[in-house]
């Protein structure tokens, strides 16, 4: 408002300034005389100021106009001017327009549209770093994977935009199931942005698909490294990849190597139940069975798994069933309501034909939590006690048909495994294998409708590592003695 005022106040002095000029000009004695080929013009003094204000006038136009011809002029010689930035500021606001107006079509899904804004942004504009990448992912999206694939070799061109190449390329080589081209771009896009947590995440699934366990566990440092990883997961994938080396160096024969594998492996994830297993193994071998023991009891109490009860059966694979059934002690006293332990119990008390010990150790765990192999434990002790093959059948025909009980389940894709693995053989997942209950399947596990060969012993030699892996038919059951 006052700023207005002021204005007006400023216009209304000029105005008055300039009046009050022009009267005291004509009331001034005088005149002047404009003689102009040979004719004389006399003028007043204020006619004389409008010319002289008219002329001042005709000199700046003719000053401009000068400057615009020069400045065409400068133009056509191909000089930067006035003019050609008008006309580059122009192109650089279509470019600018086609481009947005590409990025929103590829947003939208619409990607012929965003393939065609990408080629005027082109044309418009010079920015290879945005108009090549928004050709790029435009043919990807309208299915031209040719241009997609020629447009992301020229992005290797520029220092700048070489990273975005590589990954454009390496995403088309997986999506082509070439794994090894794959590998060697993903560790090339590793190489241009180490902490680019998609990158790793893509080498890390690629070196553990090909095994490259030791190139697995330098990516995920750099990936915990990064931020990108929290320390307690990092410290169980590592592990994983670790017990992954360690199997391997046990395949390989490398005893010594093998063993500070395994229990390398085992101390950096106690609770893993297969590096339990391995190192429980290698301390096995290098005759430190009271290690073995400690090992696996300290891993039972995280997580009851058969696996480890047929480690600890290895570890004196001569006993007798009653010096077995002492001897496991150590694992039933831990977790003592965990179903595993229930059944674990009532096999051994099953092999030392103590059978309503068997029935007090199983419990209601038939009725409450039906399995395939609580229900063929049942039809054991039925026969035992001496049941008649009503009540025996009966239970085995309720085995066939119930759930497995916990298998090795992937929680990415829900793939069912029979044995553990580092990565999924479905999806590829790293750590993705969860010991848990899995949906109806015919697929079976080792510990299914088995029971343990430290129950029921087995005729092959007590090295063999497939000793404890004798599966329980109707024919044992019927073979038990009854009392």
């Amino acid at each position: 408002m006052l700023w207005s005022l002021i204005r007006i106040l400023a216009f209304v002095a000029i105005v008055t300034a300039l009046t009050y000029g022009a009267v005291m000009l004509s009331d001034m004695p005088g005149q002047a005389l404009l003689t102009f080929g040979g004719v004389e013009v006399p003028l007043s003094l204020l006619e004389l100021a409008f010319v002289l204000l008219a002329l001042a006038v005709l000199v700046w136009i003719g000053l401009k106009l000068l400057g615009l011809l020069m400045a065409v002029l400068h133009f056509l010689n191909g000089d930067e001017t006035a003019i050609s930035r008008y006309f580059t500021r122009n192109r650089e606001r279509r470019g600018y327009q086609a481009l947005s107006e590409g990025m929103m079509a590829l947003a939208s899904g619409e990607g012929h549209l965003a393939l065609a804004k990408a080629a005027k942004a082109e044309r418009f504009l010079d920015r290879p770093e945005l108009t090549t990448i928004l050709t790029a992912q435009a043919a990807e999206m309208a299915g031209d994977r040719k241009k997609a694939e020629e447009t992301y070799k020229r992005l290797l061109q520029d220092d700048k935009t070489r990273f975005v190449g590589v990954l454009g390329i390496l995403k088309q080589r997986l999506a082509d199931g070439d794994t090894d081209t794959a590998l060697k771009l993903a560790e090339k896009a590793f190489a241009l942005k180490p902490r680019h947590a998609e990158t790793q995440d893509i080498l890390l699934q690629l070196q553990a698909g090909q095994g490259d366990w030791k190139g697995a566990r330098a990516t995920l440092t750099a990936k915990q490294r990064s931020g990108h990883l929290p320390k307690d997961v990092h410290k169980r994938r590592d592990a994983i990849l670790a017990l992954s080396e360690a199997q391997e160096v046990f395949a390989e024969g490398a005893t010594i190597e093998a063993r500070e594998a395994a229990i390398a492996a085992n101390k950096q994830s106690p609770d893993l139940v297969p590096a339990a297993v391995l190192a429980a193994q290698a301390y096995i071998e290098n005759g430190k069975p009271k290690n073995a023991a400690r090992l696996l009891a300290k891993a039972w109490a995280a997580q009851p798994h058969p696996d480890l009860a047929a480690a600890f059966a290895r570890i004196a694979p001569e006993e007798t069933p009653q010096e077995r059934l002492k001897r496991f002690t150590a694992l039933t006293k831990q977790q003592p309501v965990h179903p595993e332990t229930r059944m674990l119990l009532a096999e051994l008390n099953l092999a030392a034909e103590d059978f309503p010990a068997a029935r007090r150790a199983l419990g209601d765990l038939a009725e409450s939590d039906p399995t395939t192999r609580s229900l063929t434990l049942m039809a054991a002790i039925e026969r035992g006690t001496g049941a008649d093959d009503a009540a025996v059948r009966g239970f085995l025909a309720k085995a066939v048909t119930a759930p497995h009980g916990p298998q090795w389940i992937c929680e990415s894709c829900q793939h069912i495994h029979a044995d553990w693995a580092p990565t999924c053989e479905n999806c590829g997942g790293l750590d993705t294998l969860a010991w848990k209950q899995a949906p109806r399947s015919p697929l079976a596990t080792p510990t299914g409708a088995e029971m343990l060969p430290l129950i029921i012993g087995s005729t092959q030699e007590p090295d063999d590592p497939t000793a404890t892996d004798a599966p329980i038919d109707s024919e044992v059951i019927e073979a038990e003695p009854e009392k």
